[in-house]
């Protein structure tokens, strides 16, 4: 090895540690070694098969990304075991077409050696655009699909497979749900099948991102050239959106998504909630966002949960030919963990290095025992405003314009205290949130409506049980 190739190899790891954090490169790359760098290949060696396997599995992408900063013709990396090497320098692999890695990997051989050439050239042009980072794993074909997120699969393929110039169909694309249900993947799988061999530029950018560009480009006096780049995407993805904060910001996020759908370019936003409760953000953006196709992808239900289960298994063998998961254990874990996706990606990782590190195989006494603290309790039902709005209306025969009106008549204003009353208890909601979605009302009027009814509640058992029942109609 050359002192350049040395000295170009230090730099690269100090790249990865700084990337991946201290504990993880101590863990996984401290003992990787450069072999040398030929043509458009850098071969790199570790200790162990496992060691090798693992690297492959999680962190390719990362890998490669830190040599092309150094070293941009780098297009492949060759990851091999050092016992296993022959004594000459590894000749240049030729790479396998797509179709064939494919099968080789369905059929539960191991993938050829670590490489990324297949994503390097969309994440390089991605990356050029100054998005965030993308996971090579997040696409269409890894998505598993059911009862619960048909409706934003369908929604995010149609929105994938368009061509520039083509008519927008739904803008914009809304997608919420709760952590770990999918919402990231889907708006990732959308970002690789937009920029895979399509002329149209696909923008993946987290709300923290768009946030800290624009920030960036005022202090550099750049904001012009940041918003018309911006303008320039053919469609911008941004994800967790209830994190975007400042309203500089938020007025800037509101006139680009403004000049995109006004230009015809398609928006996609994914949010851990509806339009209507992100509080934070102004009432024009709010409106301009349920003004597309909002949907919510909903809880795992057990088939589905199964079915991810399935395709985690699949992907890992694909790495790791004697891992096994008995389908006693899929089916205990399926049926109780329940809280979200990642956690059953997380169980499937520690059953493979559980297998892989102590030499056994998975059993259900072992699963029990290694996903325990990922069995959680049931989450509560999450109550939304229309749905008390709803029932509050029907239990008193009222509309729920009537709740929201001004109207004063004693038939209307008990069952909007009440209704208020549990929006306050019920949801996380403010008070001004609560009087907003009440047709605008003060915070000071909903305030009034609590207090009124806990002292109703209090003293008058008739109400004390239509109250209770109320709440037992929401919560079931």
């Amino acid at each position: 090895m050359t002192n350049m190739e040395q000295d170009r190899w230090s730099r690269v790891k100090g790249r990865l540690r700084t990337s991946v954090g201290e504990d993880v490169y101590t863990s996984w790359f401290a003992r990787m070694d450069l072999e040398g760098v030929q043509d458009e290949a850098v071969h790199l060696s570790v200790p162990t098969r496992f060691l090798k396997s693992w690297i492959q599995a999680h962190y390719a992408d990362r890998v490669l990304t830190c040599w092309q900063a150094e070293m941009p013709e780098v297009h492949r990396i060759d990851l091999t075991v050092r016992t296993a090497m022959r004594s000459a320098a590894p000749a240049k692999e030729a790479t396998a077409p797509a179709d064939q890695r494919r099968t080789e990997q369905a059929n539960g051989r191991p993938a050829p050696e670590l490489r990324a050439t297949a994503t390097a050239p969309v994440s390089a042009s991605h990356d050029a655009l100054g998005g965030s980072p993308l996971d090579p794993r997040l696409t269409f074909a890894s998505f598993v699909i059911g009862r619960s997120n048909t409706l934003a699969h369908a929604a995010a393929r149609q929105v994938a497979e368009g061509r520039r110039g083509d008519p927008v169909m739904f803008n914009p694309l809304y997608i919420h749900a709760g952590v770990g249900l999918g919402k990231t993947h889907l708006l990732q799988a959308v970002t690789w099948a937009g920029n895979s061999g399509s002329e149209r530029k696909v923008l993946y950018l987290t709300a923290e991102k768009f946030m800290y560009g624009f920030v960036a480009a005022l202090k550099t006096q750049t904001a012009l050239a940041f918003k018309e780049a911006l303008r320039g995407i053919d469609v911008l993805v941004i994800d967790d959106l209830q994190f975007l904060q400042g309203k500089s910001t938020q007025a800037e996020f509101c006139h680009t998504l403004n000049a995109l759908i006004d230009a015809g370019r398609q928006v996609v936003i994914a949010a851990d909630r509806p339009p209507s409760d992100l509080e934070s953000l102004d009432d024009r953006v709010r409106s301009r966002l349920a003004g597309g196709l909002v949907v919510e992808m909903a809880s795992l239900g057990e088939e589905l949960r199964l079915g991810i289960l399935k395709s985690r298994v699949a992907a890992a063998r694909a790495h790791h030919a004697s891992f096994d998961v008995p389908e006693t254990v899929l089916d205990y874990l399926a049926r109780t963990i329940t809280h979200n996706g990642r956690d059953l990606e997380g169980a499937i990782n520690r059953l493979l290095a559980h297998s892989k590190l102590n030499n056994q195989p998975v059993t259900l006494e072992m699963a029990e025992r290694e996903v325990r603290d990922l069995i959680r309790p049931q989450e509560p039902k999450r109550i939304k405003i229309e749905d008390i709005q709803r029932v509050v209306a029907r239990q008193y025969n009222v509309s729920r314009s009537d709740l929201l009106s001004s109207r004063r008549t004693a038939n209307v204003v008990r069952p909007r205290q009440v209704a208020m009353y549990l929006a306050k208890t019920l949801t996380l909601r403010s008070l001004p949130e609560i009087g907003r979605r009440f047709g605008g009302r003060d915070h000071t009027t909903v305030l009034h409506a609590v207090r009124k009814i806990e002292a109703l509640v209090a003293r008058d058992n008739a109400l004390s049980e239509e109250v209770e029942s109320l709440k037992r109609q929401l919560q079931e």
